[in-house]
Protein backbone atom coordinates (compact mmCIF):
# COMPACT_ATOMS: atom_id res chain seq x y z
CA UNK A 1 0.00 0.00 0.00
CA UNK A 2 1.09 3.13 -0.99
CA UNK A 3 1.17 5.22 2.13
CA UNK A 4 1.49 8.65 0.10
CA UNK A 5 -1.74 7.89 -1.84
CA UNK A 6 -3.09 6.47 1.96
CA UNK A 7 -3.64 9.19 5.01
CA UNK A 8 -2.96 8.89 8.17
CA UNK A 9 -5.67 7.99 11.06
CA UNK A 10 -5.44 9.07 14.46
CA UNK A 11 -7.80 7.19 16.66
CA UNK A 12 -8.16 9.12 19.87
CA UNK A 13 -9.25 6.51 23.12
CA UNK A 14 -8.08 2.83 24.14
CA UNK A 15 -11.03 1.57 24.87
CA UNK A 16 -12.70 -1.08 23.02
CA UNK A 17 -14.38 1.43 20.42
CA UNK A 18 -10.85 2.73 20.34
CA UNK A 19 -9.20 -0.85 19.99
CA UNK A 20 -11.34 -2.20 17.35
CA UNK A 21 -11.14 1.22 14.94
CA UNK A 22 -7.55 0.94 14.97
CA UNK A 23 -7.73 -2.70 13.80
CA UNK A 24 -10.55 -1.42 11.05
CA UNK A 25 -8.55 1.08 9.50
CA UNK A 26 -5.15 -1.10 9.85
CA UNK A 27 -6.57 -3.58 8.09
CA UNK A 28 -7.91 -1.74 5.53
CA UNK A 29 -4.19 -0.71 4.72
CA UNK A 30 -4.52 2.73 6.50
CA UNK A 31 -1.34 3.62 8.65
CA UNK A 32 -2.53 4.13 11.76
CA UNK A 33 -1.28 6.28 15.23
CA UNK A 34 -3.66 5.02 18.37
CA UNK A 35 -2.88 6.95 21.38
CA UNK A 36 -4.51 6.02 24.77
CA UNK A 37 -3.68 4.32 28.10
CA UNK A 38 -2.90 0.61 28.25
CA UNK A 39 -6.42 -1.19 27.98
CA UNK A 40 -8.23 -2.13 31.22
CA UNK A 41 -8.06 -6.07 31.20
CA UNK A 42 -9.69 -5.59 35.15
CA UNK A 43 -13.18 -4.30 34.11
CA UNK A 44 -15.92 -6.66 35.21
CA UNK A 45 -18.85 -6.01 32.72
CA UNK A 46 -19.51 -8.38 30.21
CA UNK A 47 -20.39 -7.03 26.52
CA UNK A 48 -23.54 -8.87 24.48
CA UNK A 49 -22.24 -8.37 20.68
CA UNK A 50 -24.53 -9.54 17.93
CA UNK A 51 -23.69 -11.36 15.06
CA UNK A 52 -22.68 -8.68 12.86
CA UNK A 53 -20.47 -7.70 15.62
CA UNK A 54 -18.97 -11.06 15.91
CA UNK A 55 -18.16 -11.06 12.22
CA UNK A 56 -15.76 -7.80 12.19
CA UNK A 57 -14.48 -9.42 15.28
CA UNK A 58 -13.71 -12.64 13.25
CA UNK A 59 -12.35 -10.67 10.21
CA UNK A 60 -9.54 -8.61 12.35
CA UNK A 61 -8.47 -12.24 13.93
CA UNK A 62 -9.42 -11.49 17.63
CA UNK A 63 -12.40 -13.93 17.74
CA UNK A 64 -11.41 -17.28 18.12
CA UNK A 65 -9.23 -15.70 21.37
CA UNK A 66 -12.39 -15.06 22.91
CA UNK A 67 -14.99 -17.68 22.10
CA UNK A 68 -14.16 -20.38 24.66
CA UNK A 69 -14.57 -17.71 27.41
CA UNK A 70 -17.94 -16.44 25.55
CA UNK A 71 -21.44 -17.64 25.89
CA UNK A 72 -23.81 -17.63 22.87
CA UNK A 73 -27.19 -16.64 23.28
CA UNK A 74 -29.67 -18.77 21.96
CA UNK A 75 -33.03 -17.05 23.11
CA UNK A 76 -34.10 -13.74 24.53
CA UNK A 77 -36.95 -13.34 26.91
CA UNK A 78 -38.70 -10.21 27.85
CA UNK A 79 -40.57 -10.51 31.39
CA UNK A 80 -42.68 -7.85 32.32
CA UNK A 81 -42.05 -7.79 36.41
CA UNK A 82 -44.08 -4.90 37.28
CA UNK A 83 -46.83 -4.75 39.99
CA UNK A 84 -48.88 -2.69 37.87
CA UNK A 85 -52.62 -3.10 36.65
CA UNK A 86 -51.30 -3.68 33.39
CA UNK A 87 -49.10 -6.21 32.42
CA UNK A 88 -47.51 -6.94 29.32
CA UNK A 89 -46.83 -10.66 27.89
CA UNK A 90 -44.14 -12.77 27.98
CA UNK A 91 -42.29 -12.73 24.68
CA UNK A 92 -39.98 -15.07 23.34
CA UNK A 93 -37.31 -14.01 20.73
CA UNK A 94 -35.37 -17.52 19.26
CA UNK A 95 -32.38 -17.22 17.26
CA UNK A 96 -33.99 -20.52 15.36
CA UNK A 97 -37.15 -18.64 14.58
CA UNK A 98 -34.90 -16.71 11.77
CA UNK A 99 -32.49 -19.48 10.92
CA UNK A 100 -29.71 -18.40 13.14
CA UNK A 101 -27.65 -20.84 15.45
CA UNK A 102 -27.61 -17.61 18.11
CA UNK A 103 -28.02 -13.79 18.09
CA UNK A 104 -24.54 -13.50 19.38
CA UNK A 105 -21.93 -13.71 22.31
CA UNK A 106 -21.75 -12.65 25.84
CA UNK A 107 -18.13 -11.41 26.30
CA UNK A 108 -16.27 -10.97 29.48
CA UNK A 109 -14.38 -7.55 29.03
CA UNK A 110 -11.76 -9.14 30.91
CA UNK A 111 -11.37 -11.18 27.51
CA UNK A 112 -12.13 -9.04 24.95
CA UNK A 113 -9.75 -5.89 26.10
CA UNK A 114 -7.22 -7.59 26.17
CA UNK A 115 -7.71 -9.80 23.19
CA UNK A 116 -8.25 -6.68 21.16
CA UNK A 117 -5.01 -5.30 22.56
CA UNK A 118 -2.83 -7.91 21.45
CA UNK A 119 -4.55 -7.69 18.06
CA UNK A 120 -3.52 -4.11 17.82
CA UNK A 121 -0.01 -4.56 19.69
CA UNK A 122 0.48 -7.25 16.35
CA UNK A 123 -0.72 -5.30 14.04
CA UNK A 124 2.34 -3.72 11.89
CA UNK A 125 0.36 -0.97 10.65
CA UNK A 126 -0.44 0.53 14.15
CA UNK A 127 1.72 2.86 15.76
CA UNK A 128 0.17 3.05 19.35
CA UNK A 129 1.05 5.70 21.37
CA UNK A 130 0.62 4.77 25.74
CA UNK A 131 -0.08 8.89 26.39
CA UNK A 132 -3.65 10.61 26.69
CA UNK A 133 -4.01 14.15 24.57
CA UNK A 134 -3.46 16.80 26.28
CA UNK A 135 -4.86 19.27 23.44
CA UNK A 136 -6.53 19.63 20.33
CA UNK A 137 -6.12 21.76 16.87
CA UNK A 138 -7.98 21.24 14.29
CA UNK A 139 -6.87 22.80 10.99
CA UNK A 140 -8.59 23.39 7.63
CA UNK A 141 -6.27 20.05 6.28
CA UNK A 142 -5.18 18.44 9.70
CA UNK A 143 -6.59 17.18 12.91
CA UNK A 144 -3.27 17.83 15.29
CA UNK A 145 -2.97 16.24 19.24
CA UNK A 146 -0.39 17.07 20.97
CA UNK A 147 0.04 14.31 24.20
CA UNK A 148 0.84 14.84 27.42
CA UNK A 149 4.33 13.27 26.78
CA UNK A 150 5.25 16.45 24.85
CA UNK A 151 4.77 14.69 21.38
CA UNK A 152 2.79 15.65 18.70
CA UNK A 153 0.29 13.48 16.02
CA UNK A 154 -1.04 14.93 13.00
CA UNK A 155 -3.40 13.25 10.78
CA UNK A 156 -6.08 13.70 7.83
CA UNK A 157 -9.07 11.94 10.09
CA UNK A 158 -9.22 11.86 13.96
CA UNK A 159 -11.55 9.21 14.79
CA UNK A 160 -13.49 10.65 18.53
CA UNK A 161 -13.02 6.79 20.56
CA UNK A 162 -12.68 8.76 23.60
CA UNK A 163 -15.51 8.21 25.39
CA UNK A 164 -19.05 9.71 27.02
CA UNK A 165 -17.44 13.00 27.23
CA UNK A 166 -15.37 13.21 24.71
CA UNK A 167 -12.21 15.34 24.63
CA UNK A 168 -11.76 15.15 20.15
CA UNK A 169 -16.02 15.99 19.78
CA UNK A 170 -15.36 19.29 22.43
CA UNK A 171 -12.51 20.52 20.48
CA UNK A 172 -14.33 19.71 17.17
CA UNK A 173 -16.79 22.38 18.45
CA UNK A 174 -19.76 19.19 18.50
CA UNK A 175 -22.79 20.30 21.14
CA UNK A 176 -24.56 17.51 22.76
CA UNK A 177 -28.10 17.33 23.88
CA UNK A 178 -27.52 15.40 27.26
CA UNK A 179 -29.66 13.48 29.52
CA UNK A 180 -28.95 12.60 33.19
CA UNK A 181 -31.50 9.78 34.59
CA UNK A 182 -32.90 9.13 38.50
CA UNK A 183 -31.29 5.63 37.18
CA UNK A 184 -27.69 4.24 38.59
CA UNK A 185 -26.85 0.26 37.11
CA UNK A 186 -25.57 -2.53 39.24
CA UNK A 187 -24.00 -4.78 37.73
CA UNK A 188 -22.29 -8.10 38.59
CA UNK A 189 -21.92 -12.02 38.16
CA UNK A 190 -23.13 -14.47 39.66
CA UNK A 191 -23.50 -18.52 39.65
CA UNK A 192 -26.69 -20.40 39.82
CA UNK A 193 -27.80 -23.83 40.85
CA UNK A 194 -30.42 -24.33 37.21
CA UNK A 195 -28.86 -24.04 33.56
CA UNK A 196 -29.57 -21.03 31.75
CA UNK A 197 -29.94 -22.86 28.55
CA UNK A 198 -28.38 -20.26 26.66
CA UNK A 199 -31.31 -17.83 27.57
CA UNK A 200 -30.86 -14.37 28.15
CA UNK A 201 -33.84 -12.87 30.21
CA UNK A 202 -34.97 -8.86 30.96
CA UNK A 203 -36.57 -8.38 33.48
CA UNK A 204 -38.90 -4.84 33.15
CA UNK A 205 -39.68 -3.30 36.61
CA UNK A 206 -40.71 -0.19 37.58
CA UNK A 207 -37.07 1.38 38.15
CA UNK A 208 -35.74 0.38 34.82
CA UNK A 209 -34.95 -3.47 33.18
CA UNK A 210 -33.19 -6.24 35.21
CA UNK A 211 -31.11 -8.32 32.79
CA UNK A 212 -29.74 -11.53 32.89
CA UNK A 213 -27.05 -13.04 30.46
CA UNK A 214 -25.23 -16.27 30.52
CA UNK A 215 -21.85 -16.90 30.58
CA UNK A 216 -20.26 -20.33 30.19
CA UNK A 217 -21.16 -23.15 32.34
CA UNK A 218 -23.85 -21.99 35.42
CA UNK A 219 -23.02 -18.25 35.51
CA UNK A 220 -24.70 -15.38 34.55
CA UNK A 221 -23.78 -11.62 34.39
CA UNK A 222 -26.47 -9.10 35.70
CA UNK A 223 -27.07 -5.55 34.63
CA UNK A 224 -30.13 -4.21 37.21
CA UNK A 225 -31.15 -0.74 37.07
CA UNK A 226 -32.32 0.70 40.27
CA UNK A 227 -32.29 4.17 41.54
CA UNK A 228 -29.04 5.48 42.89
CA UNK A 229 -30.21 4.91 46.36
CA UNK A 230 -31.62 2.03 46.00
CA UNK A 231 -27.90 1.20 43.75
CA UNK A 232 -25.58 1.71 47.17
CA UNK A 233 -27.97 -0.02 49.37
CA UNK A 234 -27.97 -3.02 46.67
CA UNK A 235 -23.59 -2.84 47.14
CA UNK A 236 -23.51 -2.47 50.77
CA UNK A 237 -25.35 -5.62 51.20
CA UNK A 238 -22.89 -9.09 52.28
CA UNK A 239 -23.23 -12.16 49.87
CA UNK A 240 -25.50 -14.04 51.41
CA UNK A 241 -28.37 -11.06 51.34
CA UNK A 242 -27.43 -9.61 47.68
CA UNK A 243 -27.82 -13.10 46.54
CA UNK A 244 -31.00 -13.73 47.69
CA UNK A 245 -32.35 -10.53 46.21
CA UNK A 246 -31.27 -11.28 43.05
CA UNK A 247 -32.78 -14.76 43.20
CA UNK A 248 -36.06 -13.18 44.57
CA UNK A 249 -35.55 -10.73 41.31
CA UNK A 250 -35.35 -13.36 39.08
CA UNK A 251 -38.46 -15.75 40.72
CA UNK A 252 -35.93 -18.06 41.60
CA UNK A 253 -36.05 -18.58 37.94
CA UNK A 254 -32.28 -20.36 37.99
CA UNK A 255 -32.61 -21.94 41.38
CA UNK A 256 -29.80 -21.20 43.86
CA UNK A 257 -28.02 -17.54 43.41
CA UNK A 258 -24.45 -16.66 44.29
CA UNK A 259 -23.25 -13.50 43.68
CA UNK A 260 -19.34 -13.23 42.93
CA UNK A 261 -16.91 -10.49 44.02
CA UNK A 262 -16.59 -7.44 42.07
CA UNK A 263 -19.80 -5.21 42.05
CA UNK A 264 -19.95 -2.25 39.95
CA UNK A 265 -22.11 1.04 39.84
CA UNK A 266 -22.86 3.02 37.12
CA UNK A 267 -24.93 6.20 36.94
CA UNK A 268 -27.20 5.72 33.56
CA UNK A 269 -27.14 9.23 31.21
CA UNK A 270 -28.34 9.96 27.69
CA UNK A 271 -26.10 11.88 25.24
CA UNK A 272 -26.84 12.84 21.51
CA UNK A 273 -24.34 14.73 19.62
CA UNK A 274 -26.22 17.57 17.37
CA UNK A 275 -23.65 15.83 14.28
CA UNK A 276 -21.60 13.14 14.13
CA UNK A 277 -18.76 14.24 12.10
CA UNK A 278 -16.86 17.68 12.22
CA UNK A 279 -13.74 20.00 11.74
CA UNK A 280 -11.56 16.17 10.95
CA UNK A 281 -13.07 14.63 14.13
CA UNK A 282 -15.52 11.75 13.37
CA UNK A 283 -17.33 10.26 16.30
CA UNK A 284 -17.70 6.48 17.10
CA UNK A 285 -18.71 4.42 20.07
CA UNK A 286 -19.80 6.27 23.03
CA UNK A 287 -18.48 9.23 22.20
CA UNK A 288 -21.59 9.38 19.19
CA UNK A 289 -24.38 7.93 21.47
CA UNK A 290 -24.59 6.98 25.39
CA UNK A 291 -28.07 5.29 26.35
CA UNK A 292 -29.00 3.41 28.97
CA UNK A 293 -28.37 -0.27 28.90
CA UNK A 294 -31.38 -1.90 27.45
CA UNK A 295 -31.37 -4.31 24.86
CA UNK A 296 -27.14 -4.95 24.46
CA UNK A 297 -27.28 -1.58 21.90
CA UNK A 298 -23.97 -0.20 22.99
CA UNK A 299 -21.38 -1.23 21.44
CA UNK A 300 -22.78 -3.16 18.77
CA UNK A 301 -23.95 0.32 17.08
CA UNK A 302 -20.03 0.90 18.00
CA UNK A 303 -18.95 -1.15 15.82
CA UNK A 304 -21.52 -0.17 13.11
CA UNK A 305 -19.91 3.23 13.55
CA UNK A 306 -16.55 2.03 12.86
CA UNK A 307 -17.63 -0.25 10.25
CA UNK A 308 -19.53 2.63 7.83
CA UNK A 309 -16.71 5.08 8.79
CA UNK A 310 -13.81 2.45 7.50
CA UNK A 311 -16.04 2.04 4.58
CA UNK A 312 -16.41 5.67 4.21
CA UNK A 313 -12.79 6.53 4.05
CA UNK A 314 -11.76 3.63 1.84
CA UNK A 315 -13.48 5.58 -0.99
CA UNK A 316 -11.86 8.79 0.25
CA UNK A 317 -8.26 7.70 0.89
CA UNK A 318 -6.28 10.61 0.09
CA UNK A 319 -8.00 12.37 2.65
CA UNK A 320 -10.92 10.68 4.52
CA UNK A 321 -11.29 13.79 6.92
CA UNK A 322 -12.26 16.07 4.17
CA UNK A 323 -15.42 17.95 4.62
CA UNK A 324 -17.41 15.56 1.89
CA UNK A 325 -15.90 12.49 3.63
CA UNK A 326 -17.48 13.34 7.20
CA UNK A 327 -20.65 14.65 5.69
CA UNK A 328 -21.44 11.13 3.85
CA UNK A 329 -21.04 9.71 7.36
CA UNK A 330 -22.89 12.00 9.25
CA UNK A 331 -25.69 11.58 6.88
CA UNK A 332 -25.03 7.57 7.04
CA UNK A 333 -25.04 7.04 10.54
CA UNK A 334 -27.77 9.52 11.71
CA UNK A 335 -31.22 7.48 11.48
CA UNK A 336 -29.78 4.26 12.92
CA UNK A 337 -28.19 5.95 15.93
CA UNK A 338 -31.20 8.13 16.32
CA UNK A 339 -33.62 5.42 15.93
CA UNK A 340 -31.63 3.11 18.39
CA UNK A 341 -31.70 6.06 21.04
CA UNK A 342 -35.01 6.80 20.48
CA UNK A 343 -36.38 3.16 21.04
CA UNK A 344 -34.31 2.78 24.37
CA UNK A 345 -35.27 6.12 25.98
CA UNK A 346 -38.71 5.21 25.00
CA UNK A 347 -38.57 2.14 26.69
CA UNK A 348 -37.03 3.06 29.81
CA UNK A 349 -39.65 5.92 29.90
CA UNK A 350 -42.38 3.91 29.13
CA UNK A 351 -41.36 1.39 32.10
CA UNK A 352 -40.60 4.47 34.77
CA UNK A 353 -44.14 5.73 33.72
CA UNK A 354 -47.18 5.17 36.35
CA UNK A 355 -50.00 6.59 33.33
CA UNK A 356 -51.78 3.89 32.38
CA UNK A 357 -51.83 5.27 28.51
CA UNK A 358 -47.67 4.17 28.34
CA UNK A 359 -48.51 0.71 30.17
CA UNK A 360 -51.05 0.14 27.76
CA UNK A 361 -48.84 1.34 24.79
CA UNK A 362 -45.92 -0.53 25.77
CA UNK A 363 -47.95 -3.97 27.18
CA UNK A 364 -49.82 -3.66 23.53
CA UNK A 365 -46.71 -3.37 21.86
CA UNK A 366 -44.88 -6.75 23.35
CA UNK A 367 -48.68 -8.63 23.05
CA UNK A 368 -48.24 -7.81 18.99
CA UNK A 369 -44.89 -8.89 19.28
CA UNK A 370 -45.58 -12.11 21.14
CA UNK A 371 -48.38 -12.99 18.91
CA UNK A 372 -46.87 -12.34 15.79
CA UNK A 373 -44.24 -14.15 14.44
CA UNK A 374 -43.60 -12.10 10.92
CA UNK A 375 -43.13 -9.32 13.42
CA UNK A 376 -40.86 -10.85 15.75
CA UNK A 377 -38.97 -11.93 12.98
CA UNK A 378 -38.32 -8.52 11.79
CA UNK A 379 -37.84 -7.20 15.51
CA UNK A 380 -35.02 -9.91 15.56
CA UNK A 381 -33.60 -9.28 12.09
CA UNK A 382 -33.31 -5.62 12.62
CA UNK A 383 -31.86 -5.74 16.13
CA UNK A 384 -29.15 -7.57 14.38
CA UNK A 385 -28.51 -5.32 11.18
CA UNK A 386 -30.29 -2.25 10.69
CA UNK A 387 -32.48 -2.36 7.53
CA UNK A 388 -32.13 -6.47 7.44
CA UNK A 389 -35.66 -6.40 8.65
CA UNK A 390 -37.78 -5.42 6.22
CA UNK A 391 -36.85 -7.64 3.48
CA UNK A 392 -37.74 -10.19 5.80
CA UNK A 393 -40.88 -8.76 7.04
CA UNK A 394 -42.60 -8.87 3.36
CA UNK A 395 -41.62 -12.03 2.80
CA UNK A 396 -42.85 -13.23 6.09
CA UNK A 397 -46.58 -11.82 5.15
CA UNK A 398 -46.42 -13.08 1.98
CA UNK A 399 -46.33 -16.13 3.89
CA UNK A 400 -48.33 -15.82 6.92
CA UNK A 401 -51.34 -16.79 4.30
CA UNK A 402 -51.19 -20.62 5.33
CA UNK A 403 -47.94 -21.30 4.44
CA UNK A 404 -45.44 -23.03 6.47
CA UNK A 405 -42.02 -21.62 6.49
CA UNK A 406 -40.45 -20.69 9.81
CA UNK A 407 -41.41 -16.64 9.29
CA UNK A 408 -45.14 -18.09 8.85
CA UNK A 409 -45.41 -19.95 12.00
CA UNK A 410 -47.64 -18.74 14.56
CA UNK A 411 -45.78 -18.45 17.76
CA UNK A 412 -42.63 -19.85 19.71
Amino acid sequence: MDHQQTARILVAGSGPAGLIAALGFADAGFPVTLVGPEANGQDGRTTALMNPALNILERLGVLDEVRSKAAPLKVMRIVDATSRLIRSPVVIFRASEIGEEQFGLNLPNSALNPALAGAVVAHSGIEWRKSMVETWRLDADRAHAILSDGSEVAASLAVAADGRLSPAREAAGISTSARSYRQAALILNFGHRSDHAFTSTEFHTETGPFTQVPLPGNRSSLVWVVEPETAKELVALNDATLSMRVEQRMQSMLGRVSVERGRQIYALSGVTPRCFARNRVALVGEAAHVFPPIGAQGLNLGIRDIEDLVGIACENRTDPGAIKALAAYDFKRRPDILARSSAVNLLNKSLLSDMLPAQMARSAGLGVLGGFAPLRAFFMREGLRPGSGFAALAGGLRNESGSSTPLGRAGP
